[in-house]
């Protein structure tokens, strides 16, 4: 899927960084490091501060205070930014009069890329068909895939993207993971955002984890999914005589939505002994964690801006 070898490794190194916007600070304080070698998952709530991160990264936006750098510079100081750096921020901005040849063309020419390297990336991406389309006609989906195109053009060591399965069909987000996967496997840094908990699970090594620009989990996803909230279920024709022998064991029991019983306070083997030794079958014991959905739910929880309502709206029938 590339086309040369992969240069020195880079760590993206974000320091202190603060940034404010008049009297509302998006990022606040915020440190943590991205290494290479594995795909870094950048999450948090709807204004959390994770695209201001980025943009500062990329020169987008300047810093109040600290710093945000690759491989120890800042993006203005690098002289051929796609070749060290390939990014992802917003897919709609384009020239909707170009074609997607021409844009990656522009792009090549400006950073010194062969032409050749047009054509990769747009079969790549599946482009290719449409090379001579122009952007205004494209769907989202498609501009995603424009986008990936771009930041893949000079074969970069390090991957900045900003919800990059954004609009994709399943085909298209199992493909982006593969790739992502793979490019991880090469010793490339990469920074993802998202919003998808089921794709992040399976995409993501580690986790950078913001709340109000502050930081939250820094952690390898095992980890941290390992780590939270985690209960035993148990399934038995003697049900409630178990849950009482549990709870008088200092274990909390309670009804599990699809059946049987949630156990928390208690190990399966204790379970399974403690059934044993009164003659009481067990027909289902299973240790199950929390869901990457769940745990970061439940980290997240005070630090959401946005909180959806309860319930379904009240109809109000016209007079």
């Amino acid at each position: 899927m590339t086309t040369a070898a992969v240069p020195a490794p880079q760590s993206i190194e974000v320091s202190g960084l603060t940034k404010r916007f008049g009297r509302v600070t998006a990022v606040d304080n915020l440190t943590f490091t991205v290494r290479p070698g594995r795909v870094t998952g950048f999450l948090g709530p709807n204004g959390a501060g994770k695209t201001t991160t980025m943009r500062v990264l990329l020169g987008l936006d300047s810093p109040t205070t600290g710093t945000a750098l690759v491989g120890g510079r800042r993006y203005q100081q690098i002289s051929r930014p796609l070749h060290e750096v390939g990014s992802l921020l917003d897919a709609s901005a384009v020239h909707g009069g170009r074609t997607a040849w021409f844009h990656l063309l522009a792009l090549a020419r400006s950073n010194g890329i062969p032409r050749a390297r047009v054509g990769q990336v747009l079969e790549l991406t599946g482009l290719d068909t449409v090379a001579g389309r122009p952007i205004r006609g494209f769907s989202l989906g498609m501009k995603q895939r424009l986008g990936l195109a771009g930041a893949l053009l000079a074969d970069p060591p390090v991957l900045v993207l900003d919800e990059p399965v954004n609009g994709l069909d399943p085909e298209g987000i199992r493909w982006i993971r593969e790739l992502l996967r793979l490019m991880a496997g090469q010793g490339r840094t990469i920074l993802v955002s998202s919003h998808l908990m089921s794709e992040m699970a399976q995409t993501a090594d580690h986790l950078v984890i913001i709340g109000r620009g502050r930081l939250l989990a820094d952690t390898p996803i095992a980890e941290f999914v390992s780590a939270t909230r985690r209960d035993v279920m148990v399934r038995s024709p003697r049900a409630a005589e178990l849950a009482a022998l549990l709870t008088a064991g200092g274990a909390t029991v309670r009804p599990d939505p699809g059946g049987g019983l949630a156990v928390t306070g208690a190990e399966a083997p204790a379970i399974g002994d403690l059934a044993a030794a009164h003659g009481i079958a067990v027909h289902e014991l299973v240790p199950r964690h929390a869901s990457l959905e769940q745990a970061y739910l439940d980290l997240t929880a005070n630090s959401a801006d946005y909180r959806a309502g309860a319930g379904t709206p009240e109809r109000k029938d016209a007079p």
